[in-house]
């Protein structure tokens, strides 16, 4: 069953609620801020490894992390800041990740895009494109061999990972399994610097929905409203056992593949066009003329978001690294760390 959901208005229905669209706001807001900050910090030689920044992709990770429950699963990519956020991520420990900290979650042992929790179903982003489909698809079957019922598993992957061999089993498995899966497909127009044009010939991504017999729709990824109707409603559709759900967005990143990346090669006219608009932006002017916050109200949003991640941030920097003389160097499930595990 395919669904085009192409050309939603760009103001608020009517009968959406207001709390609920502040909420996604407030989790875009926060992300941005806490990238912006890490960005700065990365540039200034705080931070090891590579920093990868949602920018244009908030309303869509935010949407999906916000209609997520606790119990859920959520399998988030390196663009789903808010996506974490949302899904119940501590900023602090996010902030404690990238800077290395020893008394993060992680302990300062692996990459920051690498961080989670799966014992609380939020888990470990693994790099390989698409391999995170599989992950979440086989977590949901373990769960209903468990006997679990009403858990929702959700990924995020962009255009590039719906090439790969992991993207297509761990879908094609979700969908004769018929299970609660919902699959958003981030298609900002490159696979780094591989345009779409290289990478498929069908007329658009949500026509691949058809091809695994699963729900489809397409939407404009710049606009919050759509974004946070379509996300709600594919969650409770696989909650209520119509099986996978996928959702393919159409947005631009608007920076590069990661802070490294001066993208260099993005098309001027995609960056001016309606697809290269900031779902920030957008949000702000829903926000306002749909009467539902003013200028200064979200200006005073943006003043708690910024203190918020400075104090992350500040706390982050404090904290000590890990000293390679005195760490046991196991891995932390196999002592009484980060999960309460014992050997």
């Amino acid at each position: 069953m395919l669904q085009a959901r192409a050309g939603l208005s760009t103001q608020p229905e009517a009968n959406e609620d207001k709390e609920r669209y502040l909420g996604v706001y407030r989790w875009m807001l926060l992300a941005r801020v806490l990238e912006e900050k890490l960005a700065i910090l990365y540039r200034g030689g705080k931070i090891t490894g590579g920093v990868f920044l949602g920018r244009g992709q908030e309303a869509l990770s935010a949407a999906l992390g916000s209609a997520l429950k606790k119990g859920d699963i959520f399998g988030p990519l390196i663009r789903d800041m808010a996506g974490r956020l949302a899904f119940g991520e501590d900023i602090t420990d996010a902030a404690r990740t990238y800077l290395g900290s020893r008394l993060g979650p992680m302990r300062g042992r692996d990459g920051n895009i690498h961080r989670g929790e799966p014992a609380k179903g939020y888990y470990a982003m693994i790099s390989h494109l698409g391999a995170m489909v599989a992950s979440v698809a086989g977590g949901l079957f373990a769960r209903r061999l468990k006997g679990e019922t009403g858990v929702v598993g959700a990924t995020c992957v962009g255009d590039g990972a719906t090439s790969t061999g992991s993207f297509h089993e761990g879908l094609n498995m979700a969908a004769v399994e018929k299970l609660p899966l919902v699959v958003i497909v981030a298609n900002n127009q490159y696979a780094y610097s591989t345009s779409n044009a290289r990478q498929y010939a069908c007329e658009d991504l949500v026509q691949r929905a058809l091809g695994y017999g699963i729900a489809g729709y397409k939407i404009d990824g710049t606009d919050p409203t759509a974004c946070i109707e379509t996300v709600f409603e594919a969650v409770a559709r696989a909650r209520a056992g119509d099986g996978p759900q996928m959702i393919v967005a159409d947005l631009l990143r608007l920076v590069g593949h990661g802070e490294h990346d001066d993208f260099h090669y993005m098309s001027h006219a995609l960056k001016v066009s309606p697809i290269g608009r900031d779902c920030l932006d957008v949000a702000r002017e829903q926000l306002i003329s749909a009467g539902w916050a003013t200028p200064a109200h979200l200006d005073n949003l943006r003043d708690q978001a910024s203190a918020e991640v400075e104090n992350a941030c500040s706390t982050a920097l404090r904290e000590p690294l890990p000293d390679p003389n005195q760490e046991d160097w196991c891995a932390l499930h196999t002592r009484r760390l980060a999960e309460g595990a014992e050997t």
